[in-house]
């Protein structure tokens, strides 16, 4: 299966599916776990590759060609040998109560910082910001929804983006019908520019958002 230009991905998937179970395809196809991009009819989806996680047998990758000596943190790659590094994610260093973990590419340049906030009076759980050089800070929906009802409201919460998540499908569900977790939506300032749901499922919105820091995010978040 080709691999997908990572600069290009609008929707991505955390899975090792590369071809999902339907009610045309009555068992599903694995292969590595990746990051994979959905596309074709419901039906007849397959699961395209654009960002790989480090492989299982160390041996299988190149140290010389590592982001790692950047970096002591988990990588992702663009191929699936783990020779061509595309971005990691440094160890968490504190800062205003907060924890930040750098972003880098694969040459080891900082591209943003992933911060990871405690829970707090509007929040039970912690919540993330993405910040981008150059960009107005990114947070998750949970943080900028604390204002209450009149603000989720404003900003359009009512699955204003159902119809493009059932698009990515119900990875494993027969016939993708089953109901799941209500997208969680992410902005800069008043623009909506990411939805993630249960941190395996994204919708990159803005053009201008920087592809590695969502995948480092996804990164992150699944290990």
């Amino acid at each position: 299966m080709p691999v997908l230009p990572w600069r290009e991905v609008g929707e991505f998937v955390v899975t090792d599916e590369e071809r999902p179970r339907t009610l045309l395809r009555r068992q599903a196809v694995l292969g590595v776990r990746a990051l994979r991009v959905p596309y074709g009819p419901e039906q007849q989806r397959v699961m395209a590759p654009c960002a790989f996680f480090a492989p299982s047998d160390p041996s299988l990758s190149d140290p010389s060609s590592s982001a790692a000596g950047s970096s002591d943190g988990p990588c992702l790659f663009e191929d699936p040998d783990g020779r061509i590094p595309l971005c990691s994610v440094d160890p968490a260093r504190k800062a205003d109560g907060e924890r930040h973990h750098t972003v880098r590419d694969g040459a080891g340049t900082a591209l943003g910082t992933l911060r990871r906030l405690p829970p707090g009076r509007h929040a039970l759980r912690p919540t993330w910001r993405i910040e981008q050089p150059g960009r107005e800070l990114v947070v998750s929906g949970a943080e900028w929804a604390k204002n209450g009802p009149k603000d989720m409201a404003a900003a359009g919460v009512a699955a204003v983006f159902k119809t493009a998540f059932q698009m990515i499908g119900d990875l494993g569900a027969e016939g993708g019908d089953q109901p799941g977790p209500r997208p969680l939506d992410w902005r800069s300032g008043r623009e909506l520019v990411l939805t993630s749901e249960r941190d395996l499922r994204f919708l990159i919105r803005a053009p201008w958002l920087d592809r590695r820091l969502v995948f480092a995010y996804a990164l992150l978040r699944g290990r």
